[in-house]
């Protein structure tokens, strides 16, 4: 009877389920079926086969993913050229202060002309990207 009575009181390892899934049911695929479920699985984000096909009988929800690889090399190139826009402008402002401490008004101001020169380029450069943009995004992500 001291035996039981220890053994029941560890309480170590996993806690066991309050509803475990007993029944198991097989299912067998011919070559082009089980292409067909894999690229239905593959589309759905699931990690565990079991999950999906479960949601599949009993019609829940599934999500399916379609990740566009040049949409997404598009994003990254625009995410490095913001950046890469975004260290410019540092730079101007850091110009501008240099330009008003170290030299002249005189030869400042007529710097500062040429920057500004660039600056209005850049701009422009800027707009004709957000047109880019805004044509790419109307016409390849449909939402």
């Amino acid at each position: 009877m001291n035996e039981n009575n220890r053994k029941q009181l560890k309480k170590t390892g996993r806690r066991p389920k309050e509803d475990p899934a007993k029944i198991r049911y097989t299912i067998s695929f011919n070559e082009e079926e089980h292409s067909r479920f894999l690229s239905l699985f593959d589309q759905s984000g699931m990690l565990v086969k079991a999950h999906f096909i479960t949601s599949c009988i009993f019609e829940k929800t599934i999500k399916t993913i379609q990740i566009d690889k040049g949409t997404v090399d598009f994003y990254m190139r625009l995410t490095s050229f913001h950046s890469q826009f975004r260290s410019v402008g540092v730079n101007y402002n850091q110009v501008v202060k240099l330009l008003y401490k170290n030299f002249s008004e005189k030869k400042g101001s007529a710097y500062l002309y040429k920057l500004e020169k660039q600056t209005i380029e850049m701009v422009l450069l800027c707009q004709k990207i957000i047109q880019l943009i805004e044509e790419f995004e109307a016409k390849h992500l449909k939402k």
